[in-house]
């Protein structure tokens, strides 16, 4: 299962008079991870390079951000997938002290920036959620909110009409239980609409 950070971690090297301050922290999405890149920018105006790497499912992007293509973004997103990592933002800003490191030098000094700054991270396992939605007799209202307190599930909404709409969410793991509990006690007067995987 994919693990996503707890809090942003920092590691600096300098290597060659090359100063790298390597960072991984959680982002939600893409663009969160853009706007971080550019709050990066915005903090080290002197700096050369600010290279990153994004593991976010299917929005995934490496950016080398004008070192040589491939010595940057692309190893540093290989770290954070071979740690199994997800929705995880990796950055690297380089301020260059005057010597060239050569192709394999940047691979090796953009990998330990990241590397080391993962050695102090804490992973947390990514929890997938799934989303029900039920309806029921106003009299069964207080057996669901007891049961979804129980379950850990969240009320997202809950509508008042001829009969109570419910959407909630709660760890997919423990949606079926929560579903058959339901069912049992709510002696077959909750009905479950279609309900999504987040």
């Amino acid at each position: 299962m994919p693990s996503s950070l707890a809090a942003p971690v920092h590691a600096e090297l300098i290597i060659k008079k090359s100063r790298f301050i390597g960072c991984v922290e959680s982002v939600p999405d893409r663009a969160a991870a853009l706007a971080r890149v550019e709050q990066l920018r915005a903090a080290h105006p002197g700096a050369a390079h600010v290279c990153w790497a994004l593991m976010a499912g299917g929005q995934s992007a490496a950016n080398d951000d004008g070192e040589p293509g491939g010595t940057a973004g692309r190893p540093m997103l290989e770290v954070l997938r071979h740690q199994d990592l997800d929705g995880v933002l990796a950055t690297v800003v380089r301020y260059f002290g005057g010597v060239k490191l050569g192709a394999g030098g940047l691979v090796r000094a953009y990998t330990d920036a990241v590397a080391q700054a993962l050695l102090k991270a804490q992973k947390v396992p990514m929890v997938r959620l799934r989303t029900l939605r039920c309806t029921l007799p106003y009299a069964q209202e207080g057996l669901l909110r007891r049961e979804a307190e129980k379950a850990g599930a969240e009320l997202v909404e809950v509508a008042h009409g001829a009969l109570v709409e419910v959407t909630l969410r709660l760890p997919e793991t423990a949606a079926e239980g929560f579903i058959a509990s339901l069912g049992e006690s709510g002696q077959g007067r909750i009905g479950w609409l279609k309900s999504e995987r987040d």
